[in-house]
């Protein structure tokens, strides 16, 4: 079969998934007990950056595989282009955050605090005040609009549309396939730049003293892994209902390499950063990994465990990558560890931010951040954010570890993940007919 239908079964099962995400979401709402509902709105936040960003790399990987005359995954790119439609979601996704920004629904992010830039205000912070040109609610707002309206509007829809008009042209007739590619050749350059600055803004800043040039990098990594772990796992689906038939265990086996492969690219950046970060034992730096090794070890830990790990152990032997069991639940739990990584990049800033917001933050975690800050200004690094850091929060819910309130919200964004994903697929052919590297891919050996 090379269309997809969309049944009511599955409807219904993406729809119960959107439901439950719907009520969980309400009750970390209306339970919440951090200030400013921080515990929902870092929820949403984690979420919308996680699934949107599955859904630009998406677009990226056609983007670069197409540039480097690559056919093997020609059969099954429409799930892919089917992927980079979530975007356009994404971008509702963010400019609500972008909205609490502004309204004060929510205190994610400690440079969008009132006078904090403002010298002689009760809040006035120098550091921030030092990144205030790029920190900023307008940067952050149309920085947002701009860069991810670009990359639907002007790379991922006209993309899809040509993709599915080479299905009608003459199979001598390559016109589609060359405007395609001059697509191609510029979004990849263009979203690697924007890309980094929307990482910087959405994640990187909920920390606002600290940074990482190696950030982008790290997050850009994990989004892949999570986008061909999902990849694999809703191909060993769709061959269950008897579509794609000609995607072979080669062609899983080689996704399989890049969940391997990337797996460990992953670990080598986070090692890198971790390493270089820690050697120098700057307190504005060092403080942010200082925070989730103490306040947060099982997270911390956990992550290396799940993302690392696991998926080395398991996928090292080659044949395990051939095995659909293997990699299904190889993904399954790939997929989930980077969840449980973005988890780890948000929560802890952000719970710090809402507790020096509220008026706690001498006693907590966050203050350590700007403790750390003046005092690698004063020459006291390392030693003087860990005087303050000692004091942090214990255990709260929903962001010392995910609560089922939390894996109720992933499983409600993975459902309207789903549900867009499979409504753009029921609308062409599942494998095109007239794409000049096809043959490549239907006879493809590892």
């Amino acid at each position: 079969m090379n269309q997809f239908t969309f049944e009511g079964k599955q409807k219904t099962f993406c729809l119960a998934l959107i439901g439950v995400g719907l009520l969980c979401m309400g009750l970390t709402f209306f339970m919440d007990e951090t200030p400013f509902h921080t515990r929902f709105w870092s929820n949403f936040l984690h979420n919308s950056v996680f699934f949107t960003g599955i859904s630009l790399v998406a677009m990226f990987t056609l983007a670069a595989f197409l540039t480097a005359y690559t056919g093997w995954h020609i059969q099954f790119k429409r799930l892919w282009e089917s992927f980079s439609m979530f975007m356009g979601v994404g971008l509702i996704l963010m400019m609500i955050v972008a909205a609490g920004i502004w309204m004060h629904w929510h205190h994610l992010y400690h440079w969008a605090a009132d006078g904090i830039t403002e010298v002689g205000h009760a809040n006035y912070d120098s550091v921030i005040a030092g990144k205030s040109s790029f920190l900023n609610k307008s940067w952050y707002t149309f920085g947002t609009l701009i860069f991810v309206g670009i990359w639907f509007f002007v790379f991922a829809v006209p993309f899809r549309k040509l993709s599915i008009a080479e299905d009608s042209e003459g199979t001598s007739d390559n016109a589609h396939h060359g405007k395609m590619r001059i697509l191609a050749a510029g979004f990849v350059p263009i979203a690697a730049f924007t890309s980094c600055a929307l990482i910087w803004q959405w994640i990187m800043s909920i920390d606002a003293h600290w940074y990482s040039t190696m950030f982008a990098w790290y997050t850009s990594a994990s989004w892949f892994v999570s986008f061909m772990a999902l990849s694999i796992m809703l191909l060993i689906y769709l061959k269950s209902k008897g579509y794609y038939e000609q995607v072979t265990a080669e062609h899983l086996h080689d996704m399989g390499k890049y969940v391997f492969g990337f797996s460990i690219f992953w670990t080598y950046l986070w090692f890198s950063q971790f390493m270089l970060i820690w050697y120098a034992n700057i307190g504005e730096e060092t403080v942010y990994f200082h925070t989730r090794m103490n306040e947060f070890p099982v997270l911390f830990y956990g992550n290396l465990i799940i993302n690392f790990a696991l998926p080395f152990l398991i996928l090292m032997r080659n044949s395990t990558k051939r095995k659909y069991g293997t990699l299904l639940f190889t993904c399954g739990l790939v997929l989930f560890g980077h969840w449980w990584d973005f988890f780890l990049m948000i929560k802890p800033g952000a719970l710090h931010t809402a507790m020096e917001a509220a008026g706690h933050g001498a006693h907590g975690a966050g203050h350590a951040v700007e403790a750390a800050g003046h005092g690698a200004a004063h020459g006291h690094g390392l030693e003087h954010a860990v005087e303050h850091a000692e004091h942090a929060t214990g255990f709260v819910t929903g962001f010392t570890l995910p609560g089922i309130l939390e894996l109720g919200t992933f499983a409600g964004f993975l459902g309207l993940f789903l549900f867009v994903v499979f409504t753009v697929l029921g609308k062409a052919a599942l494998s095109p007919k007239n794409d000049p590297y096809l043959a490549e891919s239907l006879h493809h050996h590892t």
